[in-house]
């Protein structure tokens, strides 16, 4: 769609307004983070930072999502390619359900864990113990962020045609051989966007991980919470400067996802 120039004053009027919108709900939280942060100077943000509660909430945080993006970008991958090349009875209820973390409060989520695998849970025997423990925020890390990868991968795998991979077949290359050469090189886009999109939902998530992993201080606490529990204890530093570094892996987070996306990659 071709840019026009705003020649009207319906046109003002409909700028003005998205441009308010945007100061509200973008700049005004930003400018007030920021001068919370650096009104004292930058030097009680970088003594917030170092303490070791910081640090460990900081590695719990970086491990989860990485983890949890590394998880979903091989069992996304695969539960795309089953949703797109087979049919299988429950198809579409399978496929519905990928999009349940969507719908469902991340706070539920952290709940039902400790319903099934707390100390008087249904399955309290359980070999792993996940409520209360890094491996339970994990999992939980996963669940909330499973729909990214296979969402973006899925159309790109479902436009590819099947002459390309028959003719690698007749040449006598094996199905690995034909994925990696040929499929692959296709996908690989939507699937590092995918990975993105699912790293930035693991950095930020608060709900599900609060509840299942309790917010140990310097055990299960990640950033978020830490930013939670700075407030609480009427310590607005570490607050203010904990949300001004997620804020800042959020921008880069969010100028890496506008690299990757179709229309950039393309020049338009």
């Amino acid at each position: 769609m071709r840019e026009r120039n705003v020649n009207s004053w319906a046109g003002g009027l409909l700028l003005g307004v998205v441009l308010l919108y945007a100061a509200a709900l973008l700049f005004a939280p930003i400018f007030a983070l920021l001068s919370g942060a650096f009104r004292d100077g930058i030097e009680p943000v970088l003594n917030a930072l170092t303490t070791p509660d910081a640090l460990a909430a900081l590695r719990l945080t970086a491990t989860l999502a990485i983890s949890a993006a590394l998880i979903n970008a091989i069992l996304g991958l695969i539960c795309a390619w089953v949703l797109v090349r087979h049919e299988f009875p429950g198809r579409r209820f399978f496929n519905a359900l990928v999009d349940l973390p969507f719908v469902v409060s991340p706070v539920i989520v952290g709940y039902v864990m400790i319903v099934l695998f707390g100390r008087m849970g249904w399955l309290k025997d359980f070999p792993v113990q996940l409520a209360f423990s890094v491996e339970g925020m994990l999992l939980v890390t996963v669940f909330v962020s499973l729909p990214f990868v296979i969402r973006e991968v899925q159309p790109t795998l479902a436009a590819l045609t099947n002459e390309q991979e028959e003719a690698a077949y007749t040449l006598g290359a094996s199905q690995w051989l034909t994925f990696r050469r040929i499929i692959f090189p296709t996908i690989r886009h939507a699937l590092t966007y995918g990975v993105v999109l699912t790293l930035a939902r693991a950095l930020g998530e608060f709900g599900a991980i609060a509840v299942i992993g309790g917010g140990v201080q310097g055990a299960t606490e990640t950033a978020t919470i830490y930013v939670f529990r700075s407030m609480h204890d009427r310590n607005p530093i570490s607050a203010y400067s904990m949300a001004v570094l997620l804020g800042l892996i959020a921008v880069l987070i969010l100028v890496m996802m506008n690299k990757l996306r179709p229309g950039h990659r393309k020049g338009h």
